[in-house]
């Protein structure tokens, strides 16, 4: 039982039933009701399927999403998020991979739910909510549950044009906020705002940090994040002390003065992640949260969060830019070259990898990609040990600290998403009148630049591309060319494109 997450929901339950557990811009909901709707909801969902297996939440994040995860472990299975805003077919993918019977939806998207997966697979949140508890039901499924067992699937980008679903185990999530939490003093004191969504694996720190300690966890609607004044606004009126937040919208109210406006002065501790933070952002939100503690984290969806983090030194200059520092406990983080042998000296360049009980599961229902980015560690060949090969670049500095270097292949992170530039492309490829194209990431000015030969106009093409892809992963900057430049093996020259940049901009 205390290798499953409900163990941090009964348990503040039990110990604080009466406090806030969780409030969005519609409702709040104490410790005891979050406990008691995930027993009806899971009751619902355990009714209809038997444990293991998974389910869709085709709804906004709030409360009602969060509900829903919880019933969804209740019941002994395991849930994966489908965001409203995705285009159908990308929704669609997502549910090929997945296969789930059953998506629970709300009332808001329930059209358009029936509408992409069909009326027979929609559970509507609300009659779940409706459902009698049954205990003795819930208690049986817990008694069979795994530390092995999947608690969630998200999916990221795939180089094969298909969305790629991370399973991750309640174990992994489980031995990670164990010591998330007291390595940085979460308490039931924080009031956790949540800026991810919840899609995304960095609104896993604040859902399970906030269980764990029976803190509160303030859900932040979308639509603030374009207004940074209001943004603030709700950061000061719901008293958030802690923020994990991706770096992008931490630079989105630094970069429109919002904290000269007004400073969320109860904010003690910012844990930022997914991309490099600029130094003078960092400095920016210093300067106005002087006595809050700033950690950088980094880690892929494939480890459960994060697997290394790097406390920032106030009286630091990094005039090599932010390290992304040491390993969490549990973890080994270390580095191997191109002949798979160990770097170790400082200033040496090598992949990325990763080992320990945190490592997700694998890809849903992809072995061969699973295979390819979990293998046996070549470091070891007395046992099986699984690591994984993350595809970033690091190095060790003069005093072992670990400093990202880039991506080894077209793998990048923009918007604190990790996006296969190959889909990007094969996207733009299946659009009519389309010759060839090519996708780059300018990592300098943060942008997605796409390139192509064709008949199709930009607009066009555009448009498209809003009907297939999610909209960070269309680029910002489109342009027509009437012949790429090759290298001498007649391969576009993605170098000398980035170099003419400022012609092809438009």
């Amino acid at each position: 039982m205390r290798r499953n997450i409900l163990f941090y929901l009964d348990n503040s339950a039990e110990r604080y039933p009466e406090k806030i557990g969780a409030a969005d811009q519609h409702s709040r909901c104490t410790y005891r009701e979050l406990k008691s709707a995930s027993e009806r909801i899971g009751t619902g969902v355990a009714k209809l399927v038997p444990g293991r297996e998974p389910i869709g939440v085709f709804m906004d994040k709030g409360i009602d999403a969060l509900s829903a995860f919880l019933g969804i472990a209740r019941a002994g299975c395991f849930y994966s998020m489908f965001n409203p805003e995705f285009p159908k077919s990308r929704l669609l993918q997502m549910q090929s991979v997945l296969r789930g019977r059953y998506i629970i939806t709300d009332a808001n998207n329930l059209s358009r739910g029936k509408e992409i997966f069909g009326s027979e697979k929609v559970l509507l949140i609300d009659e779940l909510n409706r459902t009698s508890a049954d205990v003795e039901l819930l208690a049986e499924r817990l008694k069979g549950a795994l530390d092995t067992d999947p608690l969630y699937v998200n999916f990221t980008s795939g180089s094969t044009g298909v969305p790629k679903g991370v399973a991750v185990s309640q174990g992994s999530v489980v031995d990670f906020i164990d010591e998330f939490v007291p390595l940085f003093g979460f308490c039931e004191e924080d009031v956790i705002g949540n800026q991810a969504p919840f899609d995304f694996d960095v609104s896993v720190k604040d859902i399970y940090s906030a269980l764990k300690t029976g803190a509160t966890l303030v859900i932040i609607p979308r639509r603030l994040f374009s207004q940074p004044a209001a943004l603030l606004d709700y950061l000061c009126d719901n008293k958030v002390t802690a923020m994990i937040w991706a770096v992008s919208a931490l630079c989105l109210i630094s970069t429109f003065h919002g904290l000269d406006y007004r400073d969320p002065e109860t904010v003690n501790k910012i844990l930022f992640s997914g991309e490099v933070m600029p130094k003078k952002h960092l400095d920016s939100w210093m300067s106005h949260l002087p006595k809050a503690e700033f950690v950088n984290l980094y880690g892929p969806t494939e480890i459960t969060c994060n697997c290394t983090y790097h406390r920032i030194q106030r009286d630091r200059e990094y005039p090599e830019g932010i390290p992304i520092g040491r390993a969490f406990p549990n973890e080994k983080v270390f580095l191997l070259d191109e002949n798979d042998r160990e770097v170790t000296a400082p200033g040496q360049t090598g992949e990325i990898c990763v080992k320990g009980t945190a490592l997700a599961l694998g890809y849903y229902r992809c072995p061969e990609q699973t295979a390819k980015a979990f293998p046996q560690n070549p470091l070891n060949d007395c046992y099986p040990e699984r690591i994984y090969r993350t595809g970033d670049l690091g190095r060790f500095n003069e005093v072992g600290e670990l400093v990202f270097e880039g991506r080894k292949d077209f793998q990048v992170k923009y918007m604190g998403h990790r996006i296969e530039l190959e889909e990007i492309e094969r996207a733009i490829s299946r659009v009519e009148g389309i010759e060839r194209c090519c996708v780059l990431f300018e990592e300098k000015r943060q942008r997605l630049l796409g390139f192509y030969q064709g008949t199709t106009d930009k607009t066009t093409l555009h448009k498209i591309l809003k009907e297939t892809l999610p909209v960070h992963m269309i680029p910002g900057t489109l342009r027509q060319l009437d012949h790429f430049p090759l290298t001498k093996n007649g391969k576009i020259d993605r170098k000398q494109l980035l170099e003419r940049k400022s012609q092809h901009a438009g």
